[in-house]
């Protein structure tokens, strides 16, 4: 396969884009397939060369607090990088470059990238009703900013996809050093604010529909709604802290089910401003294994942490079913939940490996009775056929809307794209009806607690001088997308 990176790196201009001496296309994608990329806002922004920080970063979300203020970072359990989001990739200031690169570099279709809540409503509006309400507290410049963004996106031939909630929230909605010191005593405590969180961000995603549902037609509620669980209230960890970065199983819990009722609500808003939108949301699903096969209680393991990590989710937003003590047993079907979804958006990294137990490990949750072990970004490529599978149970279009790695040292193309892409090709054989891929990601970027440490771009970036340099896989991404179709062997 590195052949093809040889054969790519030594044609520029019309001669990649006419394929000339391109390899001849092997197995075939469906007519239409969508290839792209993927970002998100706060990660691909910072960073911009001329612009004054106060205009490229945005300071007034969670996220921005946890990863600048000093007492966070000094404290080890954090696992916090302190690396300046100067270091960042500048994509605020440099996104026309990087589209013409993804259209006529890596001959992509679309783009995913977030929308900063925090940006458009840096201040809190108070106890607004409506979207006309809130329209007045939106800034002007960010609204403009936006607009300007997908124009540029469109008029690069490049669809957008857009996530309305990626991880961050606005500063006035949560605090994240005062819930991370003392979650009982905070007073903004975001996804744990019932009503008045739930209120807000169906707002929010109502306006962003009537805003800039004329340039966008594909959206994303939430972006990886088990990883805020996990990560922020359950299990912190090396791999990924999550604002407030805390250990509260209730608190986890309800934050799980007040994901299902927020989709479900941003879904009926963005509806009711744009009658031609589609929407789903980017839960991160994983393969699953036991640690023993054929162990009963690892076996029951794995059906419980299926249940919990895959579907609850999608069981909630698509069929409308109602889990209120996540004890695996279905107490209602909600009218204001059901079909609440239309296309499933999956993002995919790793298999989970599950020591079952057999006992609970959180009295409230008697089917949480596994742990996983292993690290969380073993490679597991078979594992997207499995995913894809799940998601085919609940019969709508999906997305891969994330599958990505960033690991360099060893051939990616032959290690990581073609093992991936064969599997989305067998799970498309079988009868997934799969709509598009999205890479993650077009840039290295900010990777949350990490800081710019790990680099999963198509385009590595110098975080000094934010220059671009496309990998060799990179370069067999876009004659993959190109051609529409795998290599031919």
């Amino acid at each position: 396969m590195a052949l093809i990176s040889l054969l790519l790196l030594a044609c520029t201009g019309p001669d990649v884009a006419g394929g000339d001496s391109a390899a001849p296309a092997g197995r075939a994608f469906p007519d239409g397939f969508s290839w792209g990329a993927s970002m998100a806002g706060f990660q691909v922004d910072p960073g911009c060369p001329t612009l004054p920080a106060g205009q490229c970063e945005d300071p007034h979300s969670d996220w921005y607090v946890w990863v600048t203020d000093p007492d966070l970072i000094a404290e080890p359990g954090n696992h916090l990088s302190g690396q300046p989001l100067s270091d960042g990739p500048g994509h605020w200031e440099l996104y026309g470059a990087d589209f013409a690169r993804a259209r006529d570099e890596l001959h992509l279709g679309s783009l995913r990238n977030s929308i900063e809540w925090s940006r458009l409503f840096p201040d809190d509006p108070g106890d607004v009703q409506t979207v006309d309400e809130l329209a007045a507290y939106a800034d002007p410049d960010a609204v403009a900013a936006y607009h300007a963004y997908f124009s540029a996106m469109r008029d690069a031939g490049l669809e957008p996809m857009v996530t309305l909630n990626h991880y961050t929230i606005p500063t006035w909605l949560h605090d994240a050093k005062g819930c991370h010191e003392d979650l009982s005593t905070c007073e903004d405590r975001g996804w744990l604010d019932g009503e008045r969180f739930l209120k807000h961000i169906e707002l929010y995603a109502g306006f962003c529909a009537r805003e800039y549902g004329e340039e966008i037609d594909l959206w994303l509620t939430l972006n990886e709604p088990l990883a805020v669980v996990l990560s922020g209230y359950l299990m912190p960890s090396e791999d990924r802290t999550n604002p407030p970065g805390v250990i509260d199983p209730d608190a986890a819990f309800a934050v799980m089910l007040a994901q299902i009722e927020a989709h479900a609500r941003m879904y009926d808003a963005i509806h009711a401003w744009d009658d031609t939108a589609q929407v789903g949301a980017a839960p991160n699903l994983a393969a699953v294994a036991p640690k023993v096969p054929g162990d009963a209680d690892d076996e029951l393991g794995v059906e419980h942490f299926d249940y919990l990590y895959n579907r609850v989710f999608l069981n909630g937003t698509v069929r409308g079913e109602w889990d209120p003590d996540l004890d695996g047993v279905v107490d209602e079907v909600r009218e204001d939940l059901i079909g609440r979804t239309d296309f499933v958006g999956v993002n995919y990294y790793t298999q989970i490996t599950v020591d079952g137990l057999g006992f609970p490990v959180f009295g409230s949750v008697p089917i949480f009775d596994f742990l996983p072990v292993g690290g969380f970004w073993t490679s597991y490529p078979q594992g997207l056929t499995e995913v894809l599978d799940i998601a085919d149970d609940y019969g709508l279009p999906i997305y891969i809307t994330e599958n990505g790695t960033s690991t360099w040292d060893v051939d990616a193309t032959d290690a990581f794209l073609l093992p991936h892409l064969s599997a989305l090709a067998d799970a498309i054989d079988a009868g997934a009806d799969v709509r598009g891929y999205y890479y993650w990601s077009l840039l290295d970027n900010y990777e949350w607690n990490h800081g710019m440490a790990m680099e999963f771009g198509l385009y590595d970036v110098d975080s000094t001088t934010k220059t671009r340099t496309a990998r060799p896989m990179a370069l067999d991404y876009a004659e993959i997308a190109r051609t529409n179709a795998l290599p031919a062997e």
